[in-house]
Protein backbone atom coordinates (compact mmCIF):
# COMPACT_ATOMS: atom_id res chain seq x y z
CA UNK A 1 0.00 0.00 0.00
CA UNK A 2 1.73 3.23 -1.39
CA UNK A 3 1.35 6.02 1.11
CA UNK A 4 2.99 9.60 0.67
CA UNK A 5 3.73 10.17 4.33
CA UNK A 6 7.62 9.56 4.72
CA UNK A 7 8.96 7.04 7.00
CA UNK A 8 9.41 9.33 9.82
CA UNK A 9 6.07 10.34 9.60
CA UNK A 10 4.57 7.32 10.21
CA UNK A 11 7.18 6.05 12.88
CA UNK A 12 6.42 9.00 14.68
CA UNK A 13 2.43 8.63 14.75
CA UNK A 14 3.29 5.46 15.74
CA UNK A 15 4.89 6.18 18.51
CA UNK A 16 2.33 9.04 19.47
CA UNK A 17 -0.51 6.78 19.54
CA UNK A 18 1.10 4.15 21.48
CA UNK A 19 2.04 6.84 24.13
CA UNK A 20 -1.69 7.81 24.12
CA UNK A 21 -2.59 5.01 24.83
CA UNK A 22 -0.32 4.00 27.14
CA UNK A 23 -1.65 7.13 29.30
CA UNK A 24 -5.10 6.19 29.08
CA UNK A 25 -4.49 2.78 30.71
CA UNK A 26 -2.23 4.47 33.37
CA UNK A 27 -4.93 7.28 34.00
CA UNK A 28 -7.33 4.79 35.00
CA UNK A 29 -4.28 2.76 37.21
CA UNK A 30 -3.31 6.12 38.78
CA UNK A 31 -6.68 7.04 39.13
CA UNK A 32 -7.98 3.90 41.14
CA UNK A 33 -4.56 4.12 43.00
CA UNK A 34 -5.52 7.65 44.36
CA UNK A 35 -9.24 6.70 45.38
CA UNK A 36 -10.15 4.53 48.23
CA UNK A 37 -12.78 2.66 46.71
CA UNK A 38 -14.28 2.74 43.72
CA UNK A 39 -17.80 4.51 42.70
CA UNK A 40 -20.95 2.65 42.80
CA UNK A 41 -22.21 3.62 39.31
CA UNK A 42 -18.36 2.96 37.92
CA UNK A 43 -18.97 -0.58 40.16
CA UNK A 44 -22.26 -1.02 37.95
CA UNK A 45 -21.12 0.19 34.49
CA UNK A 46 -18.01 -2.35 34.97
CA UNK A 47 -20.33 -5.56 35.75
CA UNK A 48 -21.05 -5.20 32.40
CA UNK A 49 -17.50 -4.74 30.14
CA UNK A 50 -17.16 -8.75 30.20
CA UNK A 51 -20.65 -9.03 28.32
CA UNK A 52 -19.71 -6.20 25.81
CA UNK A 53 -16.41 -7.58 25.08
CA UNK A 54 -17.67 -11.27 24.22
CA UNK A 55 -20.19 -9.78 22.37
CA UNK A 56 -17.77 -7.57 20.49
CA UNK A 57 -15.89 -10.45 19.83
CA UNK A 58 -18.01 -13.33 18.94
CA UNK A 59 -21.04 -11.62 17.19
CA UNK A 60 -18.90 -9.96 14.05
CA UNK A 61 -17.85 -13.58 13.22
CA UNK A 62 -21.19 -15.31 14.02
CA UNK A 63 -23.20 -12.76 11.31
CA UNK A 64 -21.23 -12.70 8.43
CA UNK A 65 -21.46 -12.99 4.77
CA UNK A 66 -20.91 -15.91 2.92
CA UNK A 67 -18.14 -14.72 -0.01
CA UNK A 68 -19.68 -14.90 -3.39
CA UNK A 69 -23.53 -15.16 -2.39
CA UNK A 70 -23.74 -12.00 -0.23
CA UNK A 71 -25.79 -14.22 2.29
CA UNK A 72 -25.65 -14.65 5.95
CA UNK A 73 -23.58 -17.71 6.97
CA UNK A 74 -26.26 -20.02 8.29
CA UNK A 75 -24.15 -22.65 9.30
CA UNK A 76 -22.41 -20.40 11.96
CA UNK A 77 -25.67 -18.62 12.82
CA UNK A 78 -26.78 -21.80 13.68
CA UNK A 79 -24.11 -23.23 15.93
CA UNK A 80 -24.03 -19.61 17.32
CA UNK A 81 -27.37 -20.21 18.10
CA UNK A 82 -27.13 -23.48 19.74
CA UNK A 83 -24.17 -22.92 21.94
CA UNK A 84 -25.90 -19.78 23.64
CA UNK A 85 -28.84 -21.96 24.43
CA UNK A 86 -26.57 -24.63 25.97
CA UNK A 87 -24.20 -22.39 27.44
CA UNK A 88 -27.39 -20.98 29.15
CA UNK A 89 -28.95 -23.75 30.34
CA UNK A 90 -26.02 -25.75 31.37
CA UNK A 91 -23.73 -22.97 32.25
CA UNK A 92 -20.67 -25.56 31.32
CA UNK A 93 -17.94 -24.29 28.74
CA UNK A 94 -17.29 -27.93 27.27
CA UNK A 95 -20.48 -28.61 26.36
CA UNK A 96 -21.46 -25.38 25.26
CA UNK A 97 -18.30 -25.54 22.74
CA UNK A 98 -19.06 -29.39 22.45
CA UNK A 99 -22.96 -28.52 21.09
CA UNK A 100 -21.85 -25.38 19.13
CA UNK A 101 -19.10 -27.66 16.95
CA UNK A 102 -21.40 -30.00 16.26
CA UNK A 103 -24.41 -28.40 15.02
CA UNK A 104 -21.40 -26.30 12.86
CA UNK A 105 -20.65 -29.97 11.62
CA UNK A 106 -23.67 -30.98 11.06
CA UNK A 107 -24.92 -27.65 9.06
CA UNK A 108 -22.34 -27.36 7.28
CA UNK A 109 -21.41 -31.43 6.14
CA UNK A 110 -24.77 -33.13 6.72
CA UNK A 111 -27.62 -30.23 5.96
CA UNK A 112 -26.37 -28.18 3.15
CA UNK A 113 -23.00 -30.10 1.84
CA UNK A 114 -23.13 -29.02 -1.75
CA UNK A 115 -23.94 -25.12 -1.11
Amino acid sequence: MATSYSGPVIWGLIALIGAVTFLIRLSFIGLFGYLDEIPPQVKRGLRFVPAAVLAALVLPSLITLEPGTGGVAVDKLAAGAVAGAVAWRTESVFTTIGAGMVTLWAVRFVLLPAV
